[in-house]
């Protein structure tokens, strides 16, 4: 059995690097053919969205965003395009923990599941095959 991160022994807030861990241990539960695929796509953990992509978002509020994939999705690349910039999955520490403060998920669930949603934005997958995903079946079929 794999050894998770181990968040039960919390008495301060899990830091960014904790978060990290989890996102490791995250993306090794996605299928293999999809990470074959992700090589070029890191995941970045900050505390919060930038003021600009909280503005360019109209949220009320940058504790709405847990999370965000920013690149070219696989639908839109083509092969000739130049190497560019990696995609990249950011993953919000603060707004994480506010979120499962409030809804008593385990949280390595929760990182879990924004890193499968916003990976899931790059293989352009809908909602239903991100849900499978999820509970460790193949996203079509």
């Amino acid at each position: 059995m794999a050894h998770f991160h181990d968040v039960d022994r919390y008495t301060t807030p899990p830091e960014i690097s904790d978060i990290e861990a989890m996102a490791r241990e995250a993306m090794a539960t996605i299928p293999q053919q999809m990470r074959n695929m992700l090589n070029n796509v890191s995941v970045q953990v900050e505390d919060f969205p930038e003021d600009e992509v909280v503005e360019e978002m109209g949220l009320e509020s940058p504790f709405d965003l847990l999370g965000l994939y920013r690149g070219v999705s696989l639908l839109e690349k083509s092969t000739g395009d130049s190497a560019t910039l990696p995609d990249t999955v950011h993953l919000f520490r603060r707004p994480i923990l506010d979120y499962w403060a409030e809804s008593g998920e385990d949280l390595r669930e929760v990182v879990a599941h924004v890193i499968i949603h916003e990976i899931g934005h790059h293989f352009g997958f809908s909602d239903e095959e991100m849900e499978r995903i999820e509970e460790g079946r193949p996203p079509r079929g």
